[in-house]
């Protein structure tokens, strides 16, 4: 290794809070299962509660996220260097509203109906501090690459947990899954589901869920060390 590669190689490593190295898989999957922005770190509610009442709004929703996640990591890691610390955090909400912004416009020419549904929630993933906080804590300080792999994984969360949640929202509340009936004519929906408190009762059965299966693993790996 040549003096200015281990030169560069030891500024990287200087980053103050960088992110220890870790192969590019372990930083989709951690965004995935170990660190899921709805069911670990409660993160993004807003959209989560308000537009997972159908499961083609909860999927758009994700999606979008997921978009800006992606662009907006990449550009923030592109550009890292060149930002100063003074007004980084206005650079990264101007990064992240281009992306938005982009993500807006692109839903509303392809899904117009979708678009109308959401009403104000896509402008508002400007505000979601999964979005912040993925670029001040993860992209502002690593390359493109895994910042881009830290958004696709983050990204890849949120829109599995919106989905899921709204899955079981639609399919309780009205029986049908995009719109199509799948529970018959004689299932009598649970209106209150598709209603807002009914997000909060979806995602606690979720957080069950969730907890029973890490439960399981828990003993299997106390069994298997005993």
């Amino acid at each position: 290794m040549t003096a200015p590669t281990v030169a560069a190689a030891s500024q990287e490593e200087l980053v103050p809070g960088a992110p220890p190295p870790a192969p590019l898989w372990f930083d989709v999957w951690r965004g995935i299962a170990k660190e899921n922005p709805v069911l670990v770190q409660m993160l993004g509610m807003c959209p989560t509660m308000a537009v997972t009442n159908t499961l083609a709004n909860g999927t758009a929703m994700g999606l979008a996220t997921l978009f800006v996640l992606v662009g907006s990591g990449l550009f923030v890691s592109l550009f890292r260097k060149h930002i100063a610390n003074e007004v980084r955090i206005t650079s990264y909400i101007l990064i992240i509203a281009t992306f938005v912004t982009l993500a807006d416009m692109i839903l509303a020419a392809t899904f117009p109906d979708i678009s109308k549904a959401l009403g104000p929630f896509i402008p508002l993933i400007v505000a979601n501090c999964l979005l912040l906080g993925r670029a001040e804590a993860f992209a502002a300080k690593v390359g493109p690459v895994r910042a881009v792999a830290d958004g696709l994984g983050m990204g890849l969360g949120f829109t599995v947990s919106l989905m899921a949640l709204s899955a079981l929202r639609e399919i309780l509340g009205s029986g049908s899954v995009f719109g199509i009936n799948i529970l018959g004519p004689r299932f009598e929906p649970w209106v209150f589901f598709v209603a807002p408190p009914g997000g909060f009762m979806a995602l606690g059965i979720l957080l069950l869920i969730k907890g029973a299966i890490m439960t399981r693993n828990a003993r299997r790996a106390a069994e298997a060390r005993a």
